[in-house]
């Protein structure tokens, strides 16, 4: 099995849960606060050893998606939301990539980062990303191809289309959004440059759109939090807490607009796994998270994340948890 989801070292500890999830979304309506629950109804939990995703392993031939697959079920066409399906999207002329002018809304004024995790290039410049970046504990790769699903659909593809249907999304709700790559460049950022671009940008959340390599029967979304890091360039002590608290409303909308349980592998049931090894994570002096959407090597996550309805949904929640957190 290979693991080769966003800037990872195997997390390390997996929990697989045997039985069904039954999920519990409690919305408290003082102050707007959306909070959520995740209770397992049956079955117990076997500790699992470290996740099959290692960085550097070849994933599955990428293929670029039929139109019918990048926009909503049904429609055949592009999407309304982003305009274009992820086939015949034309780049944007810089990096990161330019965003159109915010509408007036309630999140006037606020700048969000989306980063795509991986590039669909990457796969034509493997010594390129191969090279060694630190990323304040340690030195990594630049970046990785990501993964796929076992048809070829890549993870580059579903984070960018997730990407652009979210910048849609948030543009409307009047914040300025960036997105770290827009297939607009040959391979990468490295994932040093991604923290650095949400930094630059003094970005109010950035969020690190990824999907999972596990194993099959691995299933559901988390979203990866940083944990406190003071290493080289690394410092991530002032952002722990925000990065939570975004963590957290995404988890909670995302669960609650797609209707996807929290990860059955990693997180105990809660959706949220701490991390201290991931550069996107540990050189950010900005809140942000990672989510893995799901996992695209079980057959049951696969076909979620195809689905073009399924990724509008995805980026709804998503970016639902942003604005909760946004508006505070």
């Amino acid at each position: 099995m290979s693991y080769t989801g966003p800037d990872f070292d195997p997390p390390p500890e997996r929990r697989s849960r045997r039985g069904p999830l039954t999920v519990a979304l409690a919305a408290l309506v003082c102050g707007g606060l959306l909070g959520w629950g995740v209770y397992a109804a049956t079955g117990g939990t076997d500790d699992k050893g470290p996740g099959a995703k290692t960085e550097g392993s070849p994933p599955a031939a990428p293929r670029t998606p039929s139109p019918a697959a990048s926009s909503p079920a049904g429609s055949g066409s592009p999407s309304a939301e982003d305009g274009t399906s992820p086939a015949s999207r034309t780049p944007s002329a810089s990096a990161p990539s330019a965003s159109a002018p915010a509408a007036a809304g309630p999140l006037k004024g606020k700048v969000v980062v989306i980063d795509p995790g991986h590039n669909p290039a990457n796969v034509e410049h493997t010594a390129e990303i191969n090279r060694q970046v630190d990323v304040g504990t340690h030195r990594k790769e630049c970046d990785t191809t990501g993964t796929s699903t076992d048809d070829g659909y890549a993870e580059a593809e579903f984070t960018l289309d997730v990407a652009h249907r979210m910048r849609a999304l948030l543009q409307k709700q009047g914040a300025t959004v960036k997105l770290t790559q827009d297939r607009d460049r040959p391979f990468g950022p490295c994932v040093d440059e991604r923290a650095r671009i949400g930094n630059a940008a003094k970005a109010d959340a950035v969020v690190s759109i990824h999907a999972d390599g596990s194993g099959a029967g691995n299933r559901g979304f988390h979203v990866i939090l940083p944990g406190p890091v003071n290493a080289g360039e690394a410092d991530t002590r002032a952002i722990v807490e925000p990065s939570r608290a975004l963590g957290e409303r995404i988890a909670g909308n995302f669960v609650r607009v797609t209707g996807t349980a929290p990860s059955n592998y990693v997180g105990g049931g809660t959706g949220l796994v701490t991390r201290k090894d991931l550069g996107g994570l540990n050189l950010s002096t900005v809140p942000k998270v990672f989510i893995e959407c799901g996992n695209m090597r079980d057959s049951k996550d696969a076909a979620l994340l195809t689905s073009g309805a399924w990724r509008q949904k995805a980026a709804q929640g998503i970016s639902e948890g942003i604005v909760s957190f946004l508006r505070g």
